[in-house]
């Protein structure tokens, strides 16, 4: 064999893979190729379920290049994690096709975009559960969205937007905006929402920050809004409650004075730095309706380049500063490699570093923001039914209904009901990185994908570059389950990282996986033992009736015949 021949062969066989540009060990951003921003969260079910600005269709509009107009921004993004280190994309609310019957005079009421989202949920007396999420329709008001699950389908309540222009005691048009909401259900069940921001004119207390009571429906104003005092207010408005108090957390703006500070220390007996620009601020108070019981603490979050967005939220016992990272190290990166035009701007990723709190006295530590971002809470479990859409990095892959925006950009044909099962798709060299799977000591005797196309999909551990640990061939017009043997020495203990790479793509879709145990037949069937009270939810936990048509991922829970609890996930 000639020289040039062998060098050929080796040359065919390198598989060239595709490019990580969130870093190969990094948790930060949350989304290795989604651009998303203004996050807010709420844990439920054991899983934190984070939304935020849609980012990625005004990226897309724009051609993948240009500066982040927020203009055609019409969606709001959710994913979720139970461990803090995978994560699954559970696609877009369509929030332009939900409010798409909103009365358009005065147009100031009407929908137009759909920003920096905020979230909460409650169970009422008769055991439902629901889901309010709250928007920003650019500066002209709020917005509100309801659910039983915390991945919709989603309705609006209102046919307007339920702060506005013409709210007594909201910001009216030319002035300060009616943006950037805050939602909090206190320890009462009342609901509050806060909002406000911009027009600060360089004043320590600009007064554009404002709170309101919500009716018990939560999609109401109780009443007119009132003032909080909160110095170098600039956006960003969020509340928590903690320890019985109410916490105020926003953006300051960037024009302040060390005179002017001193004073305001003085005057309200304070011993809190005058904050950075662009900073996250808090405010503590008893009674949020009294103007003068808002006490200013300090700030808590960094300042980060240009604007600032953060929530902060607790979940499994911690404390976590959730953020978008405004110069956006994924957009860097990309532009760096050539990906993605040099003139791309603005197009923002959310990270998550962990947060200190004293929840006795409502006291937030300075945080540390970084790219390591945070500790996994716990493993993966690899012998369950897993969407392929669950990862802690990626390259080359798109989410097939997230694309769907049409090229023109006006409109997103995602649809609102995000928890329909996405599918994952892979081209030659793309892959997926999952971490911390724990495979125990027995290790993993079967495999089995779910997928269509024509494929070849290698395993490897511990690191990307590794020779594959197991190699699967798939060819099926349909989703179909593929399934291969192990060699289970390979798949023991807990795995740091595993990878799933696709090394031969013709319309390749991946829907899920799972590894079976060794010496295991398996998940039983459920048709195996006759089922008692069986019940069907979907990956929320939402319930599902019998006639309910439902794409994707369920979960049955059934007792069977002697009494035995049982709970399986199937398609």
């Amino acid at each position: 064999m000639t020289a040039a021949l062998v060098a050929t062969c080796i040359q065919m066989n390198a598989q060239k893979l595709a490019t990580s540009y969130k870093g190969t060990s990094n948790n930060n951003p949350i989304s290795a190729s989604v651009f998303c921003a203004d996050p807010t969260a709420l844990e439920y079910n054991g899983r934190l379920y984070v939304y935020g600005t849609n980012d990625h269709q005004q990226f897309i509009k724009n051609g993948k290049k240009g500066d982040n107009s927020y203009g055609d921004i019409k969606s709001i993004v959710v994913f979720s994690t139970d461990d803090m280190v995978n994560w699954t994309f559970h696609g877009t609310i369509d929030t332009k096709k939900i409010c798409a019957g909103w009365v358009t005079y005065p147009w100031y009421q009407g929908y137009g975009v759909s920003w920096a989202p905020s979230v909460t949920w409650r169970t009422t007396e008769d055991g439902t559960d629901e889901f309010f999420l709250y928007f920003c329709n650019s500066s002209h008001g709020v917005g509100v969205l309801k659910a039983n699950s915390p991945i919709g389908p989603w309705t609006s309540p209102n046919n307007k937007l339920m702060i506005n222009y013409d709210t007594p005691g909201a910001f009216p048009g030319g002035t300060s905006a009616n943006f950037d909401p805050g939602v909090v259900i206190d320890e009462n069940g009342i609901g509050w929402i806060s909002f406000g921001g911009l027009n600060d004119n360089g004043a320590l207390l600009p007064d554009n920050a404002r709170i309101a009571k919500l009716k018990p429906n939560m999609t109401e104003v109780d009443g007119k809004p009132v003032r909080i005092p909160a110095p170098y207010h600039f956006e960003a408005n969020e509340l928590n409650v903690i320890g019985g108090k109410y916490v105020y957390t926003y953006c300051s703006h960037w024009s302040r004075n060390q005179d002017e500070w001193n004073t305001y220390k003085n005057e309200h007996n304070i011993s809190a730095n005058m904050p950075g620009g662009g900073t996250m601020c808090y405010m503590v108070s008893d009674n949020p309706m009294d103007p003068n019981s808002w006490v200013f603490k300090d700030y808590y979050g960094p300042g980060v380049a240009g604007n600032n967005h953060s929530h902060l939220q607790k979940f499994q016992g911690n404390y976590y500063h959730i953020y978008h990272d405004h110069g956006s190290v994924l957009l860097d990166a990309m532009k760096s490699a050539g990906a993605v035009d040099a003139s791309a701007g603005d197009y923002r990723s959310i990270c998550v570093n962990k947060a200190t709190v004293n929840e006795s006295t409502a006291t937030i530590n300075r945080v540390t923001l970084n790219l390591e971002g945070v500790s996994s809470v716990k493993n993966l479990n690899p012998y369950e039914l897993q969407q392929a859409e669950t990862m802690a990095n990626c390259a080359g892959i798109e989410y097939e209904d997230f694309t769907n925006i049409q090229k023109n950009g006006t409109i997103s044909t995602l649809g609102n009901d995000a928890s329909e099962n996405m599918q994952v798709k892979m081209e030659a060299g793309s892959w997926i990185n999952l971490r911390g799977l724990d495979f125990g000591t027995t290790g993993a005797g079967k495999f089995t994908l779910r997928a269509k196309g024509t494929g070849t999909l290698e395993i490897r551990t511990v690191r990307i570059g590794a020779k594959p640990a197991a190699t699967i061939e798939f060819s099926s017009n349909e989703m179909e389950d593929h399934t291969i043997e192990l060699d289970a020495t390979k798949f023991t203990d807990i795995k740091k990282n595993v990878f799933f790479v696709v090394t031969s793509a013709t319309d390749v879709y991946i829907d899920a996986w799972q590894f079976t145990e060794s010496g295991s037949a398996g998940i039983s069937m459920i048709e195996n033992s006759k089922p008692v009270k069986l019940q069907r939810y979907d990956l929320a936990g939402r319930k599902l009736s019998d006639s309910h048509s439902h794409r994707g991922i369920i979960i049955e829970q059934y007792t069977d015949e002697n009494g035995v609890k049982h709970s399986r996930k199937r398609y």
